[in-house]
């Protein structure tokens, strides 16, 4: 089987013992037969912890948590999203009190928050809220404390709980919270989002996504099957005879969570394909990858098919 490697951090593959070469945000690839059960270690920089691990059925059926799988047919792919740091010490970030909770941003080989009020929460947080900022907001006339981390979004209830996490660029607090998120799509599309709030939950209430550039006609599909990931109007994506069959056509694709290139070994497989890899939820940090291609006449799409 083909194994792919991505690390979002650079980092040196080791398989067995031995190395092999050098990870990070571009694919690397290695045949392993995984009956086998090969000791593969990755070993980052910046005083991170490596990880290790077995490649064998386990992994492919219930992986660690550090870690998200993609399984494709005869191949699969292992991103390494996060690794503990190796000083231990606690060191607290930011603490304050909020609405009778005392809220504490600490970092003890990862990024933490806790929440001591009522109930106690811990929350894991992404390594971007280390430099976190915290606002008191009114929302629908209830206090909602905003932890920002970079262009990533917490918030905080005064019951102390968790009702929003999410990347944003802007976010307005009154009525109701209307937030702008930007999707890494090739069209650069934007989503405009309102919620409404009881002071326990977010309810979406509405939602508009807008494309800020046209795609490039070589890419046209894969702007399509964004297009639909991102609720956006990809009805223009597609020939009047199936303009009609867009709502079954969104069904037909299911409940698909992100948009991926093919890889070298599908497009050896299938040179002329028009196709594009949907990720579909299977499991915790598992992923299934299913790939579907169009035909397109006159820059519309006529026709959408699964491809084994």
């Amino acid at each position: 089987m083909r194994i792919y490697f991505l690390s979002y951090k650079p980092a040196i593959l080791k398989l067995n013992g031995l190395y092999v070469g050098g990870i990070d945000s571009f694919e690397r690839s290695v045949e392993i037969d995984i009956k086998d059960s090969v000791l593969a270690e990755i070993v980052p920089g910046e005083n991170l912890q490596p990880v290790n691990f077995f490649i064998n059925e386990k992994l492919l059926t219930a992986p660690p948590p550090f870690m998200d799988v993609y399984l494709m047919p005869d191949e699969a792919l292992i991103y390494i999203r996060e690794y503990g740091n190796k000083g231990l010490k606690l060191d607290v970030i930011f603490q304050t009190r909020f609405c009778g909770n005392l809220i504490t941003l600490f970092s003890q080989g990862g990024v933490y928050l806790s929440v001591e009020g009522e109930k106690y929460e811990l929350f894991t947080l992404p390594a971007r809220f280390a430099n976190a900022r915290f606002e008191e907001k009114v929302l629908s006339n209830m206090p909602v404390l905003a932890i920002y981390g970079g262009n990533m979004l917490f918030l905080i209830s005064d019951r102390g709980e968790r009702i929003f996490m999410n990347e944003i660029e802007s976010a307005e607090f009154d009525e109701l919270l209307k937030i702008r998120a930007a999707f890494e799509t090739c069209t650069a599309a934007k989503a405009e989002c309102e919620y409404a709030y009881d002071g326990q939950k977010l309810t979406l209430i509405s939602s508009k996504t807008t494309e800020t550039r046209a795609p490039e006609k070589n890419i046209l599909h894969f702007a399509f099957f964004e297009s639909v990931l991102t609720c956006g109007d990809y009805k223009k994506y597609l020939s009047e005879e199936l303009q009609d069959r867009a709502p079954v056509l969104k069904e037909y694709l299911g409940d698909f969570v992100s948009v991926t290139v093919p890889t070298e070994k599908f497009y050896a497989e299938h040179a002329e394909s028009r196709a594009a890899g949907l990720v579909y939820p299977k499991a915790a940090n598992l992923f299934e990858v299913k790939y579907f291609a169009v035909e397109i006449t006159h820059d519309k799409i006529t026709n959408v098919f699964p491809v084994n």
